[in-house]
C-alpha cells in the first residue's frame, strides 16, 4: 500500500487526456481536490483554479494555487453559490470520489460549453481492493446515466491493471448551443 497522500501523485491520465476540452483560460473546479494534483495541472496551463476539500491539510497544501475552500460537502452546504445557484465553471474535475447526493450540484456547476471530467471506482473494485463498499462504487453505466443531460465525448467502464482497479470515467460537455463556422461543435478526440 502506498503512503502517498491523495492529490500528490501524478495527475490522472484521463484528466490529462481530456483537459484540452477546457477552453483556454477557463475556470476549473476540483472537487475533493486532495493535495492538488489536478489544480497544479490546470494552473500550470493558465487556468484559474478552485479546489474544495474537507481536509485542512489538503487546503493548506494548495494555498497559493488559486482559490482553496475547506468545506465538508457531504454534511454541509455547497460552498460555491452565486445568486442562489451553484457557481458555474468551465471545467469540473472529480477523481477517486463518489457522493451520489452531490451529482445534481456537480452537473449544475458545469457552465455552458464547459466540461465534466469524472473518474472514480466502479463495481468490481471490491474484488481487487479498496474502496469495496457499494456506497463508494459506481454501478454499471451509472456515470453515463447521471450525465445524460450532457454530451458524452468519452466514456469508459472497466478494469485497469496498473494499479489494479475497476473504474468508470467520463468526459462530458454541457453544450452551449453555439457552433463553430455554422456547423456542429467539434470536440477533438
Amino acid at each position: 500500500m502506498s503512503s502517498m497522500l491523495h492529490g500528490t501523485e501524478a495527475p490522472s491520465a484521463w484528466v490529462q487526456r481530456w483537459s484540452h476540452l477546457v477552453r483556454p483560460g477557463g475556470t476549473v473546479l476540483d472537487v475533493a481536490c486532495g493535495h492538488g494534483r489536478h489544480l497544479r495541472w490546470f494552473a500550470q496551463r493558465g487556468h484559474p483554479v478552485t479546489g474544495v476539500d474537507r481536509s485542512p491539510e489538503a487546503i493548506a497544501a494548495v494555498a497559493g494555487l488559486g482559490t482553496a475552500i475547506e468545506a465538508d460537502i457531504e454534511n454541509g452546504p455547497w460552498p460555491l453559490v452565486e445568486g442562489g445557484r451553484p457557481r458555474q465553471f468551465d471545467a469540473v474535475v472529480v477523481t477517486n470520489y463518489l457522493w451520489r447526493a452531490l451529482f445534481p450540484v456537480l452537473l449544475q456547476s458545469v457552465a455552458p460549453g464547459g466540461v465534466l471530467l469524472y473518474e472514480t471506482f466502479a463495481t468490481g473494485n471490491e474484488t481487487v481492493g479498496k474502496p469495496s463498499r457499494q456506497d463508494f462504487l459506481l454501478r454499471p453505466g451509472e456515470l453515463l446515466q447521471t450525465c445524460a443531460g450532457l454530451r458524452a465525448v468519452a466514456y469508459e467502464d472497466g478494469y485497469l491493471a496498473q494499479p489494479e482497479r475497476f473504474v468508470q470515467r467520463i468526459a462530458a460537455i454541457r453544450e452551449s448551443g453555439l457552433s463553430t463556422a455554422g456547423g456542429p461543435a467539434r470536440y477533438p478526440l
